[in-house]
């Protein structure tokens, strides 16, 4: 199962990458829903992170950075990434508050799994941003991912 999880987190770091270069690449007016939707993606998976640490953090999840940033901090969400998957039993349960102060308790299966689909669900907004503004997205599938890499 570990291997699996490495490699949607993989999946995850790639596509999180290529829509930040798309983004970056846009002649023109850059959808704002889709600059907010990335950093809220990779913003996201650094307080998930955190959480499965049981770590502090400051940044806020609908906080906005340079997307000339992004690249770096999504390159270190992935190595923390790889870091819980291969020290962190994921059965373990890990109990955290929400952004809202709310108390809950997951595993560190289920919060892994999470931040993956959570990072998949925004990267669907984001295409469908871009294509209201006549940008045509980058194709994020998974089963994309699977192809190229044959």
């Amino acid at each position: 199962m570990k291997e699996f999880f490495k490699e949607l987190f993989e999946y995850t770091f790639h596509f999180n990458e290529i829509v930040v270069n798309s983004l970056q690449k846009i002649d023109g007016t850059i959808p704002e829903k889709a600059v907010q939707l990335i950093n809220h993606t990779i913003n996201a998976q650094e307080i998930w992170n955190a959480r499965i640490n049981e770590k502090p953090y400051r940044i806020d999840v609908w906080g906005i950075r340079p997307l000339d940033t992004l690249k770096e901090i999504n390159e270190i969400n992935y190595q923390n990434s790889l870091k819980i998957i291969d020290t962190f039993d994921f059965e373990n349960k890990v109990t955290y508050t929400n952004t809202q102060g709310k108390a809950f308790s997951n595993t560190v299966r289920d919060m892994l799994f999470h931040t993956v689909n959570h990072s998949t669900y925004h990267r669907g907004q984001i295409a469908t941003y871009c294509k209201l503004e006549n940008i045509i997205p980058e194709v994020t599938d998974y089963i994309f991912y699977k192809r190229q890499q044959l």
